[in-house]
Formats: C-alpha cells, sequence, structure tokens
C-alpha cells in the first residue's frame, strides 16, 4: 500500500510542477515555439539523472523514494526523463543499436502514432 501512495502523491506533484512550470515558461515566452514542453522534459531529463545516480551509484535513495521520485514524480511530470534515462542505461551498457534504435522509433513511430491518433478522431462524426 505505501507503494501506491508514493507512487500516486508522486504523481500528483509532477503533474503540478509541470502545469505550472509549463504555464510559467508559456506566460513569458509566448506559444510560438512549445518552451513550456522544452523547459519540462530538459528539467525533467536533469533531475532523473540526478536522482539515477543517487539511487544506484551512491545508493542514498530507498525504493520508496525511487518509487515516489523517479516513477511517480518524473513520470507525471514528463516521460521523456524515462525514455532518455532508458536510452542512456542501453548505451552504458554496450547496446549502442539498441539504444538508437529507441530513440529512431520513438520519434518516428510516436509521430505516426499521434497522426494517426488524429485521422481516426476526425472520422467521427
Amino acid at each position: 500500500m505505501a507503494k501506491w501512495i508514493a507512487l500516486l502523491s508522486g504523481g500528483a506533484l509532477g503533474t503540478l510542477a509541470r502545469y505550472g512550470l509549463g504555464g510559467i515558461i508559456h506566460q513569458f515566452l509566448g506559444s510560438s515555439f512549445p518552451y513550456g514542453t522544452l523547459a519540462v522534459n530538459l528539467t525533467g531529463c536533469g533531475l532523473i539523472g540526478f536522482l539515477a545516480v543517487l539511487s544506484e551509484d551512491k545508493f542514498l535513495l530507498s525504493p520508496s523514494s525511487q518509487i515516489f521520485l523517479m516513477i511517480g514524480f518524473c513520470g507525471a511530470y514528463t516521460t521523456f526523463s524515462a525514455f532518455m534515462l532508458e536510452t542512456a542505461n542501453l548505451m552504458k551498457d554496450g547496446e549502442n543499436v539498441r539504444a538508437f534504435m529507441n530513440i529512431f522509433a520513438s520519434i518516428v513511430f510516436g509521430f505516426l502514432s499521434l497522426k494517426t491518433g488524429i485521422l481516426i478522431a476526425k472520422l467521427i462524426n
């Protein structure tokens, strides 16, 4: 039960942080470019990298802290951070081809999936 509470509370805070930062950035820089999303993705990547070292190399995060921060908070803040960490882990393990396949597949097929969803939704009357 404690894992679920850690996950849910981390996710709720990550969602609020994403909404808050995105809104602040949008207010100052406008909407001509997705600056808010970029800011969230970049800060999320930095945060999950920092937390991964604290967790895996320095053993400073308990399992419930990892669930709260890395899965809950970062997962709700931006899934891009998890994508980048997983890609970096593939590279760290010498799986460079798989890392680049992950990048290619995520971007290309993610965009195609988005366009497919748009097309399907437009067919609904």
